[in-house]
C-alpha cells in the first residue's frame, strides 16, 4: 500500500497520541477536519490501523517478569499450538521462527509462579517437544509502535 507524507504524518500521530480527535489532528496537520476524518476511515478500511489501545506501564500492574520462550513442535500441529498459547492473556506475541525452535512466544508474568504453572501448560500441549525460557532482566526498549 502506498501512504503518502499525510497519511504518515497522521499515523505518526495517532502512535504518539490516539486520543487526538480529527479537529485536534487536523489543526496540527494543517488540514481541514473533513481530510483528517476521510483518512482516518480509509486507513482503517485498508486495516493499516487495526484499532486503538492504551499503552501500560506493565512494572506498575505487577507484571515484572517478561519471558521469551522458544517452542519446539512436532506432528505437524504447530499451527494448533500457536492458537492455544495465544489464547493466554499473559501473551504478547507468538512467532513462527526459523531456527532450532518453531515458534517464540513473549509474555509477561506477575509471579514465578504464574510463569511456571504457563510454561508447565504448553509444556504438556500434545507435539510439544521441548521450551526454553529466557527470563528478560532489564528491558532497554519496548515500543512497537513503527513508522
Amino acid at each position: 500500500m502506498n501512504l503518502d507524507e499525510t497519511d504518515n504524518k497522521i499515523l505518526k500521530n495517532l502512535l504518539v497520541d490516539a486520543r487526538l480527535s480529527s479537529r485536534q489532528l487536523a489543526y496540527k496537520l494543517g488540514l481541514s477536519t473533513v481530510t483528517v476524518i476521510t483518512r482516518i476511515k480509509k486507513l482503517e478500511q485498508q486495516k493499516l490501523i487495526a484499532g486503538y489501545s492504551a499503552r501500560l506501564n506493565h512494572h506498575l500492574l505487577g507484571y515484572d517478569l517478561t519471558a521469551i520462550i522458544e517452542v519446539t513442535t512436532g506432528g505437524g500441529k504447530m499451527l494448533e499450538i500457536e492458537e492455544k498459547i495465544s489464547e493466554n492473556e499473559n501473551i504478547c506475541a507468538v512467532y513462527d521462527i526459523t531456527g532450532h525452535a518453531d515458534i517464540l512466544i513473549i509474555g509477561k508474568f506477575k509471579s514465578r509462579q504464574e510463569m511456571s504453572e504457563f510454561i508447565k501448560n504448553i509444556s504438556a500441549i500434545p507435539n510439544v517437544e521441548n521450551t526454553e525460557t529466557h527470563l528478560v532482566l532489564n528491558t532497554i526498549k519496548e515500543d512497537f509502535r513503527l513508522i
